[in-house]
């Protein structure tokens, strides 16, 4: 099992990110994945070690990280995690990959399509924080990391995870242009509930199945050989939930 969730904690109004880091330990998770934003509002080495290591840190040892437009690559998040702006790595039976969208570029996207013709693996999950789809209404689409949803779409990958918008979403399996695909889309996830504040959400978007913005927790993933299940997990005073199971192309 692993636990996500992006957009976490600053200096000063997060306590909430003690809340959801309470969901992360002690549990017997194989990995935590941050998905951008863990630490605001510029992500310094020295916020980091004063907001978030208390907290989210608690599991560091377990967790790998993607960086967020408030702690890009170069800020605290290189010195702190000390892992490279975008790398991947196997757990069981799946391949899952850390992407860096505030640089989407070609360098990058021909390291992801490299990294993925390399894999053997059945089940590839793919990660970063500015999602391709949103219902958002406060950052919504963002076409710029198109290139990676194709390279992962061509690859037959299976599950994206993404933050930025302060919110939970789930999307249907999709094409690369926002189509529904029930053969060889990619289910999307939106995950910015880590505890910095709650963003609204306009009207959803196409395929959008469930989406919330009041409730602050974790994104949990069991990985099967062939095939996942999904739980959103509130923090503690939290109602809302979600769950239900995948199959790998």
């Amino acid at each position: 099992m692993i636990a996500a969730a992006g957009d976490i904690s600053c200096p000063s109004g997060c306590t909430s990110a003690r809340q959801t880091s309470d969901l992360l330990v002690n549990r017997g998770l194989a990995a935590v994945l941050t998905l951008g934003d863990n630490q605001y509002d510029s992500g310094s080495l020295a916020a980091y070690n004063a907001y978030y290591d208390p907290t989210w840190g608690r599991v560091k040892s377990i967790t790998r990280p993607a960086p967020g437009n408030h702690d890009p690559p170069g800020s605290g998040y290189s010195s702190y995690w000390g892992r490279p702006a975008y790398y991947s790595y196997d757990i069981g039976a799946w391949h899952l990959i850390s992407l860096d969208s505030n640089s989407p570029s070609s360098a990058q996207v021909a390291w992801l399509k490299s990294d993925l013709a390399a894999s053997s693996a059945r089940c590839t999950l793919a990660y970063w924080h500015h999602p391709r789809f949103s219902s958002g209404s406060t950052h919504g689409d963002n076409s710029s990391v198109g290139p990676f949803w194709d390279a992962l779409y061509a690859a037959g990958a299976d599950v994206v995870l993404n933050g930025h918008e302060h919110n939970y979403e789930r999307f249907a399996p999709q094409s690369p242009s926002g189509g529904a695909d029930g053969a060889r889309g990619i289910r999307e996830f939106i995950s910015g509930t880590g505890g910095r504040n709650h963003y609204p959400i306009s009207s959803a978007k196409p395929n959008s199945q469930v989406h919330n913005s009041d409730t602050f927790g974790v994104l949990e993933l069991s990985l099967h050989p062939s095939g996942y299940d999904w739980q959103f997990r509130p923090a503690a005073g939290g109602g809302f939930t979600d769950q239900g199971s995948g199959s790998c192309h």
